[in-house]
């Protein structure tokens, strides 16, 4: 089999992936108490519908989306808003949310669904669905979803390419909800196609997760849909946007330009099978499949869970920490953000919560930068990070901007490879940070 991969730079970091997990027992314990956030989406935040001592059943509007680039929040479960409160989100920013204490019926758990029709509907009415039911891109990005299925009316779209490559390590919960929901996801790509009308419909894959990949071959044809399963070589970032899109079809991604400027869009595996859900069951994004992982869990699995959960009670489900962990990460352990609280909540595009030891971690004190050229052989933009750190730390902003900092995809490769110890990707969100807000001050 030949695999396919982005011909520059990249990593192998060891995968530590735990594929124990059992199909009887997929359900998160549900929460006693939701903290359901009003942004959890890039772009607008959502406005609150709801207030305190209002009782709202599972799946209700909480938060409206306030423009076209944003997204509606839904109850997880049903019961009172006790608050609305200020909570800070895994990346350190800080949004509103809605506090629900969990009681009364829940209207669809441990109940068999009806099942919609939808062939008859209009593309308009699809995209619709999706809009009301409040689905944003669940790699991390977080991008409403409806934005990138509203093409422009003389886009001829080629390439659908959803990815499943899922190449950090530790998360395998894209890889288990294959496995588990493989005809789902094959119906939410009949949907997409009807929507979007594609040439080729490609899932790309790292091979380690080649069982899943059969399955979805399977149930591909079976179902008589014309898709592919795109084996890739174990290599990080693979999941990256312009390097999946580069690794499948050979075309690069032109600087500051979108995937639709080759002729394709790109979603994650998990938002496929949100959209199915959305379209057959009139279900809203509610729940995810989340990876609770790393050294310091006791017993690591896949569970889906409800959006609001806090970290606190999923480590708790899995018999909690065996030794005192010196990080826990929203995601995955080179993208995702390292929290102070345990009490923080899961959010659409929290693929995992991952709790590292001394050992994994293997922390050490930064030194000078030792011109070792290691950050440029990892980058796979073709970036140079150390003049890119360089710049930044001189306040040469717009000299950062020239060279390339905006192409920067914040994969961590440069630090990963770098015996320094410099804290490159921190540098390079700063330098980002301070751009965005110089150009909002003019």
């Amino acid at each position: 089999m030949k695999l396919k991969s982005f011909p520059k730079g990249g990593i192998h970091p060891p995968h530590r992936k735990n594929r124990v997990y059992s199909s009887d027992d997929l359900n998160a314990s549900l929460p006693k108490i939701a903290v359901i956030p009003l942004s959890q989406h890039i772009g607008a935040p959502a406005k609150c519908v709801v207030n305190v001592g209002d009782i709202v059943k599972e799946d209700d509007l909480l938060g409206e989306a306030t423009g076209f680039v944003s997204s509606n929040i839904h109850a997880s479960v049903p019961g009172e808003v006790i608050e609305i409160k200020d909570q800070f989100l895994p990346s350190g920013r800080v949004s509103k949310a809605v506090v629900i204490e969990t009681k009364g019926e829940f209207s669809r758990l441990g109940k068999d669904l009806d099942k919609y029709t939808w062939e008859d509907l209009s593309n308009a009415e699809l995209i619709q669905i999706v809009k009301d039911a409040g689905i944003v891109g669940m790699g991390g990005a977080t991008f409403p979803t409806h934005v990138k299925l509203t093409l422009p009316d003389n886009v001829k779209l080629k390439h659908l390419i959803i990815n499943a490559a899922e190449c950090e390590p530790y998360l395998t919960s894209d890889h288990v909800l294959m496995l588990e929901c493989s005809n789902e996801i094959t119906e939410g790509l009949k949907i997409l196609k009807k929507i979007l009308d594609p040439e080729y419909i490609q899932v790309g894959m790292e091979i380690n997760k080649e069982d899943a990949g059969d399955k979805l071959t399977e149930s591909f044809k079976l179902a008589n849909l014309d898709a592919s399963v795109v084996f890739l070589k174990n290599k990080y970032p693979q999941g990256a946007e312009k390097n999946l899109v580069r690794a499948i079809i050979g075309k690069e991604i032109p600087s500051g330009k979108l995937p639709i400027s080759v002729g394709v869009i790109n979603l994650n595996i998990s938002t496929v099978y949100a959209i199915y859900e959305a379209v057959v069951l009139h279900r809203p994004l509610v729940e995810r499949f989340i990876t609770i992982g790393g050294g310091a869990v006791k017993n690591p699995g896949v569970y889906r869970v409800r959006i609001g959960t806090s970290a606190r009670a999923l480590i708790e489900e899995c018999g909690g920490f065996n030794e005192e962990p010196v990080k826990v990460i929203f995601g995955g352990p080179m993208m995702g953000f390292t929290v102070f609280d345990l009490d923080v909540p899961v959010t659409k595009g929290t693929s995992g919560i991952i709790a590292l030891t001394a050992k994994e971690v293997k922390s050490a004190n930064t030194t000078n930068c030792l011109k070792c050229g290691r950050c440029i052989d990892g980058c796979p933009m073709g970036l140079v990070p150390s003049r890119l750190y360089k710049l930044i730390d001189h306040h040469q902003l717009d000299e950062a901007i020239k060279s390339g900092l905006n192409d920067c995809v914040e994969c961590g490769s440069c630090a990963y490879n770098c015996p320094a110890h410099l804290f490159l990707v921190q540098k390079f969100r700063a330098g980002k940070s301070i751009e965005r807000r110089s150009k909002g001050a003019k």
